[in-house]
């Protein structure tokens, strides 16, 4: 999940929040939302995200896409995690043509020389 002070950008405007899918080593996805993709799944990769990660990495962000407010946020949050494994693949694969969202891949292994 993310902190309450992700809510509201210094300037007090409402901030843009993303939903966003994390894969497992072993292949499990974790869904969650936050309104910075890349410093949450640092967090994650580091083991300081969710219990439910620590110690499962490496760690994929297999997709990642804009929202809107916190509460459509949570709603599609919640609608994604009652949803199977198999289904949660299957809505990653439908939404990849959209303009709105984007997968990324981050690999965990060092650059080469």
């Amino acid at each position: 999940m993310s902190s309450k002070n992700e809510a509201v950008a210094d300037d007090s405007e409402p901030r843009q929040w993303y939903l966003y899918l994390i894969e497992t080593a072993r292949g499990a996805l974790y869904t969650g939302i936050t309104t910075d993709v890349a410093r949450r799944f640092e967090q994650h990769s580091r083991g300081r995200g969710a219990r439910a990660l620590r110690g499962k990495g490496p760690l994929t962000l297999r997709h990642a896409q804009a929202v809107g407010s916190h509460g459509d946020a949570l709603k599609l949050e919640a609608a994604i995690k009652r949803l199977s494994a198999d289904a949660k693949r299957r809505w990653i694969e439908r939404q990849r043509p959209s303009s709105f969202c984007h997968q990324i891949v981050i690999s965990r292994e060092p650059a080469g020389p």
